[in-house]
């Protein structure tokens, strides 16, 4: 197992540092699975602060994944998938495909309203889910966890981390 450095971020008009169950709950799960949570912050669900504290993240040699859960909905106020799609070198299809695909057992149809979604900028993963604890929960323990972990075969992401930057 490769331990990696993950960030989260809570993006949210409403959550607290006491009451920002869903940050709280993916800063502990990545600790559990022998990765290091380096930050748990929450921002406002407005495009620009979401952009700059991303901004600051992605050009941080120090952070390898950055999950932000909240935002994702189609709410005038949602707009993470707004913030993030523009920094993207590369968006990872495959990750909002199945994340609604799994959620669709939990929640049915009302899926269709989660627009998750993941991708690399500048050599970091970045991952957008929605910020109930139980789409944070389906998130990491049957996608997220099982791909930064090294050891999942036959491939997995920390594989690639060394060469997310060549050109």
């Amino acid at each position: 197992m490769i331990a990696i450095n993950i960030a989260v971020l809570t993006v949210s008009d409403t959550r607290t540092p006491e009451n920002d169950t869903s940050g709280q709950l993916l800063a502990e799960r990545v600790r559990a699975a022998g990765h290091n949570p380096i930050a748990n912050v929450i921002v406002r669900d407005e495009v620009h602060h979401v952009r700059a504290r991303l901004g600051q993240w992605i050009i941080d040699d120090g952070i390898d994944a950055i999950i932000l859960n909240g935002g994702t909905g189609l709410t005038g106020r949602d707009g993470t998938p707004e913030a993030v799609k523009v920094l993207l070198d590369k968006e990872i299809e495959g990750f909002g495909e199945l994340f609604r695909q799994l959620s669709y057992i939990d929640i049915g149809t009302s899926t269709i309203a989660s627009r998750a979604l993941a991708g690399i900028a500048n050599g970091t993963f970045i991952f957008c889910i929605p910020g109930s604890p139980g789409a944070c929960e389906l998130a990491w323990d049957q996608l997220i966890a099982l791909q930064l972990d090294s050891d999942t075969r036959p491939c997995n992401l920390v594989q690639l981390i060394p060469r997310l930057k060549e050109v």
